[in-house]
């Protein structure tokens, strides 16, 4: 840390406000609020960070601040600066992620039209829908159901929506302030839940036309109301009040959040949106990071009710939009907010499994690594972890991946032999030494890339035995991992330093998948290592017992189960007399008690 910016964080203020964070190129990369801007700007550098705050904290060389007079300002403010600066290290709503409104425009002469802004210009506004479809597809029913304006600048003759009876033509004929806010007034009910009163309507209207034998007059009020029920009657839950709220949920997994809104709109939820991408702060300050964007341009399209996890903020964005914003702990609320987090779960386990089933990305992504790593490309990489519980039974594993692709035949394990208690880097020299060891003495081919699943110190312990002890020169890189045993640092070079590597790219998920298969493999192998351990001493107990016996026992019966349910029969098969064989079922059946 340069003086000048020791010198700034000497002297930060106790106050509410919000920071920016800047690189070597006076670039803004990060915005961020605190209710006490001294302690938590001064937090990124003190103490020890995951490694997405570290790779954050590497680039800043400056920063600057602004006091504000509470937390509202704080969280209205670095909205703001968040959508001047787009920095990068931000959640960020983009633009093409902002969702569709109806409009009824406040002119003389209003008419319906979709938008994704929201103005302050005495406008109506319905919605949000999920997405343009959404939105269009009830436009169209409205269009065909009430006769506003439709062409945005008034033609010098009628047209065709005229002489359909969905336009009175304000263009040619004078129509009154009265008659616009009547027919206002009404599309509003209708957008407000009144859509079941307009069907009356038209049943009536349909049965009315029938029996004067006007039935193609009676067919358009039917097909009204079959487009009414398909277009207004989608729901997926109600509620037994009519009060319009979103319920917003989330999920984290591999550095990437996802977020699911539901639209609960007269007391049924009318549909869903969901969000995905790369985050670097905290869980919680991103997650209302982006809420706090996603309501910034909607106050005057707001829910009457906002629904947020237990771990969010509600008191304070409720605060700031003046609308009931609240973390339910128990009841139906409380379940909605559930299923709308384990829905942003389910998506982000979807978006992983479509990404490693997606072969051409796959491959491309190997190349690309190969290239960011500056070597060949690595079609065999093959990758290492440890595990060891307090020090007992320490194994290790070694997986590999042929182009992007587990290669489950050449998966292998190791005991360790020669490392006594928790020790991590010898565990890695063993392993190492042993699998190029053999590798050069069955003259068999070498990876084109090794992946130690650590920090600088197992890379260089595996670069120590490669080079100093068997000549060999092939790149090895680590995996770092945050507090919560998540990839978050790809670490290569000698001495190892961090590589710039997006969070959303296919080559970071590919390393992901590599380190979680890799751990998935030693960990079940560490289970099995113990368990077996534990079962052999159980009966190591047993007078009479050695390793043969105790192999044929295994063999036979399969685990102490079933040779606990056994009866003395069942042991003679085996050659055991009936003596000892009493003594195997008594001592198995007294563990048990």
């Amino acid at each position: 840390m340069n003086s000048s910016l020791k010198d700034k964080l000497a002297v930060l203020p106790d106050k509410p406000g919000c920071y920016l964070m800047k690189n070597a190129s006076g670039e803004i990369i990060y915005v961020g609020k605190a209710k006490v801007l001294k302690n938590r700007v001064r937090s990124y550098f003190t103490g020890s960070h995951n490694g997405k705050t570290q790779l954050l904290v590497s680039e800043i060389v400056d920063f600057e601040y602004i006091v504000v007079s509470s937390a509202i300002e704080a969280l209205i403010l670095e909205c703001n600066l968040i959508k001047e600066h787009d920095p990068r290290y931000n959640v960020m709503l983009r633009d093409d992620k902002t969702y569709p409104y109806i409009k009824i425009t406040n002119e003389a002469q209003p008419r319906l039209e979709i938008t994704r802004k929201v103005l302050k210009d005495k406008a109506k506004y319905f919605g949000p829908y999920p997405n343009a479809g959404d939105a269009s597809e009830v436009k169209k029913l409205l269009d065909r159901l009430y006769p506003l304006r439709k062409c945005r600048n008034m033609p010098k003759q009628v047209c065709l929506y005229y002489h359909l009876g969905q336009c009175l033509a304000p263009c040619v004929y004078e129509v009154s302030a009265e008659e616009n806010q009547r027919l206002v007034d009404e599309i509003s009910r209708f957008l407000d839940g009144g859509h079941e009163e307009m069907k009356q309507t038209l049943t009536e209207k349909m049965l009315q036309a029938a029996e004067n034998m006007e039935f193609e007059r009676a067919k358009e009020y039917r097909d009204q109301i079959k487009s009414i029920e398909a277009v207004m009657e989608k729901q997926k839950i109600t509620f037994t009040d009519t009060v319009d709220r979103d319920i917003i949920g989330f999920a984290v997994e591999k550095g990437w959040m996802c977020i699911q809104v539901f639209y609960m709109r007269k007391g049924k939820m009318i549909e869903r949106q969901t969000t995905s991408f790369p985050y670097y702060g905290s869980e919680t300050e991103d997650f209302m990071s982006y809420v706090s964007q996603f309501y910034y341009d909607k106050q005057n399209a707001l829910p009457k009710e906002i629904l947020l996890p237990q771990e969010s903020e509600p008191e304070l964005l409720g605060e700031w939009l003046g609308i009931k914003v609240h973390a339910p702990k128990r009841g139906k609320k409380h379940e909605l907010v559930k299923m709308a987090s384990e829905n942003a779960r389910i998506a982000l386990q979807e978006k992983f499994a479509l990404m490693s089933k997606d072969d051409a990305r796959t491959v491309q992504a190997v190349h690309n690594l190969g290239h960011i790593l500056g070597i060949p490309v690595p079609h065999r990489i093959e990758a290492f972890d440890n595990s060891n519980i307090q020090g007992t039974e320490p194994v290790s594993a070694m997986i590999v991946f042929t182009d992007g692709r587990p290669d489950k035949k050449e998966y292998r394990k190791f005991k360790i032999k020669t490392v006594e208690g928790p020790d991590d880097y010898g565990s890695m020299r063993e392993v190492v030494r042993r699998r190029y060891s053999r590798l050069l003495k069955e003259n068999q081919p070498m990876p084109d890339l090794i992946v130690i699943d650590g920090g600088k110190g197992q890379i260089s312990a595996a670069m120590d035995v490669l080079e100093n002890e068997l000549g060999l020169y092939i790149p090895v890189c680590g995996l770092a991992k945050d507090e919560k045993h998540r990839t978050a640092q790809l670490m290569y070079g000698d001495p190892p330093e961090p590589v710039n590597l997006r969070r959303d790219s296919y080559e970071f998920y590919l390393l992901q998948r590599i380190q979680d298969e890799v751990h998935r493999f030693v960990i079940t192998f560490h289970r099995q290592s113990r368990t077996k351990t534990m079962l052999s001493s159980q009966l190591d107990e047993i007078p009479g017992i050695g390793e043969k016996r105790r192999k044929l026992l295994f063999s036979h019966f399969g685990s102490l189960k079933k040779m606990r349910e056994a009866t003395v029969e069942d042991f003679r098969q085996l050659g055991i007399g009936d003596k000892l064989a009493k003594e195997i079922i008594g001592h198995l059946r007294k563990l048990d008690t």
